[in-house]
């Protein structure tokens, strides 16, 4: 889990340099004096819960990289303490426009709801970048929104976790998924790939429940869920919070 962060921390942060250097240098070849000092880019993270240890290797790669390329540009981190809490991340992407940066780095909490702040970003010349969690293709196309993203397969990477706890079990054994918040395309995808592996392997999925990426949810859920199906042999959570 923290090589996987780690990466697309790196990862990120080097498409948003290259993005940001390319435009300083357009800004360049439109008239500015070759000889004047051109500002460092100012890069801003956005990030889900920095309570999560998945999203603080993430920032702390995100730091790590600038401080190797600290005369490309400059890093801003901000997150989230409740991985839900839409409205904080909207207030953090208005407080980002207000400041000018040049960019905006983000692992959106929501993969619809968080696209008319992100497109008033856009129309106020900054550049968006998609990290982690993928926006909804369908709403950035209403906006008119372009955003880059960078991370992993989520259906492969559940499909693979499912795999191998099937290995561990017999056919017919039950077995539960943990879902994140149901509009988010990450739990989306993970959810479809547990459940590919679940129906290819021959195990039966027996509750399939959101706990909103909820620690206190998924306690409750999970307790729930035992008492129905003393058999159940294992859960499948669509994050390491849960």
């Amino acid at each position: 889990m923290k090589i996987t962060a780690a990466k697309l921390a790196v990862m990120s942060a080097a498409v948003i340099c290259l993005i940001c250097l390319a435009a300083c240098s357009d800004s360049q070849q439109a008239g500015e004096s070759i000889g004047e000092e051109q500002q460092r880019p100012v890069v801003a993270l956005i990030m889900k819960s920095l309570a999560n240890e998945f999203f603080v290797t993430m920032a702390d790669g995100a730091r790590a990289h600038q401080t190797s390329h600290d005369d490309e540009y400059q890093l801003i981190v901000n997150g989230i303490k409740n991985e839900i809490d839409l409205s904080q991340q909207v207030a953090l992407i208005d407080q980002m426009i207000a400041s000018g940066v040049d960019a905006i780095v983000i692992a959106p909490a929501d993969s619809k709801a968080i696209v008319p702040a992100l497109a008033r970003a856009s129309a106020a010349g900054i550049v968006i970048v998609n990290i982690d969690n993928r926006l909804d293709g369908e709403i950035l196309k209403e906006y008119g929104l372009k955003a880059p993203f960078v991370g992993p397969d989520n259906f492969r990477g559940a499909e693979v976790v499912g795999q191998y706890l099937a290995a561990q079990l017999d056919e017919g054994q039950e077995v539960a998924i943990l879902e994140g918040v149901p509009t988010a395309y990450n739990s989306q995808r993970r959810t479809a790939g547990f459940n590919k592996a679940m129906d290819d392997s021959g195990l039966i999925v027996v509750s399939q429940q959101s706990a909103q990426w909820d620690q206190t949810s998924a306690v409750v859920i999970t307790s729930a869920i035992l008492v129905q199906y003393p058999d159940l042999a294992a859960i499948l959570c669509a994050n390491d919070n849960m």
